[in-house]
């Protein structure tokens, strides 16, 4: 029998299967990422965002008024809304709620009009909407629904031609930008709004999502494992997040991984900046503890005996991986409560990433640093805390991060009791120049533009490691390459860190450079650093060359 209506309870559970399904392919959408580098994260800021709604979503009755479900989906999602790809996300989700909430069951015209309002709004929200994304798929769906809505009656049938065009639009992505052929992947946001779609027709069709205590949805594997009556062949159930002060490469996750899995099953891993957190079955908890010291000093350690206590499985570390990245913008200082604060008229939010960095930030001036930056994109929730924290009238954010600024910018709008300025840095060095030029003496408005044209001036650059093999104008890099990004390219590729920065600083020099900053990651040892400002002065008489401690995870250098 052909269904031609949704109503709340049916939306709700498409909802959360979708979810379910975008967590479930989050590492390969992440795999998706143009750039062999090491924070290729749109599938995990996605998902972080959607987990977000899905809490709210979940806390709702079995049967919830439409009104009631539009508003857990949007603001849940708004808030939670992390990198490029999560916030326009949200915005499809605000759009589209706006649309249904006036009903209390929707057809396929009002769910026409509802993707419609969904894409136009997210083309809203993106200053420059660039065609090869997550929009071209939203708006090719869209678009295709007005279509089919003049004459289609089966729901199924039309949610299932609105993911074959949009399978068809992620298709086509590559030909709308030229970065994605040459890396030969298509838009990571694209395909991750397809995963979810997926997910919400196994809803559709009659697929059941339970919840866990955080209320957020249990994953097939999750729930499979919980469901299973098999013999216990390893006892103990070991969870505990180890801290650590270096990257964590894919090398080191790989390595971890083959030594508990030698000693167990049920292996999990979450590489956060600053700590690891670890799930795993095993007869030998020492073990695999033992294991873990070696990486760090240990906190929430937690041991059970399976035959006597429930296994939390991922729960532990998807949790703590959710707790991190929710408290990614946690002041180091304690918080001081506001009536003993007097308001200044002015104050600064900075990302950073990296104890130098940060104290660099704060001797400029900085009354709040989220913790965050390319590893873990903060979220808006994350900007509305910390602005709430900073006692000044005017607030300026430096995101720091080019797939922060729109997290930085919905913040901006949801905040009603205080001027907010978003100065659009895209690296710690923009942020670095924006408050140089500050200027206490003008008025918050013009410091806001002075500080956005001074940006402008900035050549940043950025060496690493990459990922996987790949072709990036004409480069050929190969997995575990030391790589020189700049601004909008890598410029240069080898085996050795001090080499590749060396030859990524002469690509970015110009006959007018007068001074050339540099800040060395948590990996770059001082006398190694030391080595090479002696080599770039040695180079460039004339230039001034500064060295900075940074102590930022995956990036051994940042150039400026």
């Amino acid at each position: 029998m052909a269904v031609n209506e949704l109503n709340s309870a049916l939306i709700k559970r498409m909802f959360l299967a979708g979810v379910v399904e975008l967590e479930a392919n989050k590492e390969w959408i992440n795999e998706l990422n143009v750039f062999p580098v090491p924070d290729g994260d749109t599938g995990t800021n996605m998902t972080l965002t959607i987990l977000s709604a899905a809490r709210e979503v979940g806390a709702l009755e079995e049967n919830p008024e439409m009104k009631d479900l539009a508003k857990a989906i949007s603001s849940g999602s708004l808030r939670g809304a992390r990198g490029n790809s999560g916030v326009i996300m949200s915005q499809l989700f605000r759009g589209f709620t706006k649309e249904i909430r006036q009903y209390d069951t929707i057809d396929i015209p009002i769910l026409a009009a509802a993707l419609t309002r969904a894409t136009e709004t997210a083309y809203k929200a993106v200053m420059k909407p660039k065609e090869g994304t997550i929009l071209t798929v939203a708006r090719g769906i869209s678009e295709r629904g007005t279509e089919l809505a003049e004459h289609e009656t089966d729901l199924e049938s039309f949610i299932r031609e609105l993911i074959a065009e949009g399978d068809r639009q992620l298709a086509r992505t590559p030909d709308l930008l030229l970065v994605l052929k040459e890396a030969g992947v298509v838009d990571s946001g694209g395909q991750g709004l397809m995963q979810f779609l997926k997910g919400a027709l196994a809803g559709f069709l009659g697929k059941e999502v339970r919840l866990n205590e955080n209320g957020e949805p249990i994953s097939d594997a999750e729930s499979a494992a919980e469901t299973a009556e098999e013999e216990l062949k390893y006892l103990y159930c070991v969870t505990l997040t180890a801290k650590t002060d270096r990257p964590f490469s894919p090398i080191d996750e790989r390595e971890l991984a083959d030594y508990l899995n030698s000693i167990g099953d049920g292996t999990d891993i979450y590489p956060e900046p600053g700590c690891i957190s670890i799930h795993i079955h095993t007869n030998n908890p020492g073990l695999a503890v033992e294991r873990a010291l070696q990486i760090g000093e240990l906190k929430d350690i937690r041991i059970l005996n399976r035959g006597e206590e429930t296994c939390e499985h991922t729960s532990f570390a998807k949790s703590a991986r959710t707790e991190t990245a929710q408290t990614a913008g946690a002041a180091e200082e304690p918080v001081i409560e506001e009536t003993s604060v007097p308001e200044k008229p002015y104050g600064f939010i900075s990302v950073s990433a990296g104890a130098g960095l940060s104290e660099i930030f704060k001797s400029l001036g900085v009354d709040y640093i989220i913790e965050g930056g390319q590893t873990m994109n903060p979220s808006t929730e994350d900007m509305l805390n910390a602005i709430e924290q900073v006692h000044a009238k005017s607030v300026f954010i430096l995101p720091n991060n080019k797939n922060i600024i729109l997290a930085a910018n919905q913040a901006q709008s949801l905040v009603e009791n205080k001027t907010v300025y978003v100065v659009p840095t895209k690296t710690i060095p923009q942020g670095i120049t924006a408050l140089i030029n500050f200027n206490p003496e003008v008025s918050p408005e013009e410091n806001a533009e002075v500080m956005k044209e001074e940006i402008a001036n900035v050549k940043s650059g950025q060496v690493t490691y990459a990922i996987r093999d790949t072709v990036i104008d004409g480069i050929e890099i190969h997995k575990d390459d030391i790589i020189g990004l700049g601004d909008k390219t890598i410029l240069a590729d080898g085996n050795d860190v001090e080499d590749v920065t060396f030859r990524t600083i002469e690509a970015m020099m110009e006959e007018s450079t007068e001074l050339i900053s540099l800040y060395y990651g948590c990996d770059v040892p001082e006398e190694q650093a030391a080595k090479l400002a002696e080599r770039i002065n040695e180079a460039y008489p004339s230039v001034d060359v500064e060295m900075n401690r940074g102590d930022q995870p995956l990036y051994y250098y940042i150039i400026s």
